[in-house]
């Protein structure tokens, strides 16, 4: 990544491989660090890659992750929701990656203490999506 640290912020090579620095700590427990670097891919998405929205989608979910690992879930289901609903109108319910992203919502919305509307997202929507995908 510090191969593109002194490239335009313009170039995807630069945002992708910030992205990927993200995840990186992130996966290897260091949640504090990567939240900086994911917020900043986010940002750098929504500036200057903004018609990609598949790209800003996965930036976001990557960070609504990462918010989650810290114990911050408010702000975590706020993203997952907005992730969640773009994907279904975007992809559509029985989309691989829909379901996967209702997951993650069903997810947080355990962490927040909203069990029942988890229970009725996994199994209103999401199981019955899944089965029509196979």
């Amino acid at each position: 990544w510090k191969m593109y640290l002194g490239r335009p912020e313009t170039l995807e090579n630069r945002s992708l491989s910030l992205g990927l620095l993200g995840d990186a700590l992130r996966g290897s427990s260091r949640p504090y660090d990567a939240l900086p670097v994911l917020k900043a891919h986010l940002d750098g998405r929504r500036r200057y890659f903004w018609l990609e929205e598949q790209g800003i989608l996965v930036a976001k979910s990557n960070l609504a992750c990462c918010l989650s690992q810290l114990g911050r879930h408010d702000e975590a289901l706020v993203l997952r929701r907005g992730v969640y609903a773009r994907r279904v109108a975007t992809l559509g319910v029985s989309n691989e990656t829909t379901i996967s992203n209702g997951f993650n919502l069903s997810i947080s919305l355990n962490e927040v203490g909203l069990r029942e509307e988890a229970r009725t997202l996994v199994r209103d929507q999401l199981l019955p999506a899944a089965r029509r995908s196979l």
